[in-house]
């Protein structure tokens, strides 16, 4: 394979125009793959220590659910993140609820 072909097939799956902009690219998108990795991995983490909250709270005779500390949480993902951090902080809760 020669070296052009090489370098425009490199900017066709990146979507640059040039061999160092793919460069940067494909160097950056192995990074997002790397924190993508680690995020779901604390999100996993994150789901198994809510089920132990929800366990003990359950366990006590209380809800499954506390609304109040719902709120803290889409809150403190608002105040964090914007508008969309609520939307984040919702999906979470999603995930975390009801495991038990």
């Amino acid at each position: 394979m020669t070296t052009a072909t090489t370098e425009q097939r490199a900017t066709e799956k990146t979507g640059a125009r040039t061999s160092e902009a793919a460069d940067v690219i494909t160097g950056a998108r192995e990074r997002i793959d790397a924190l993508d990795d680690r995020i779901i991995g604390l999100i996993q983490e994150r789901m198994a220590v809510s089920g132990v909250i929800q366990e003990a709270r359950i366990g006590s005779g209380g809800r499954r659910v506390n609304l109040a500390r719902e709120m803290e949480i889409l809150s403190h993902y608002r105040d964090a993140l914007g508008k969309p951090g609520t939307a984040l902080a919702m999906t979470l809760l999603e995930l975390c609820r009801g495991r038990v």
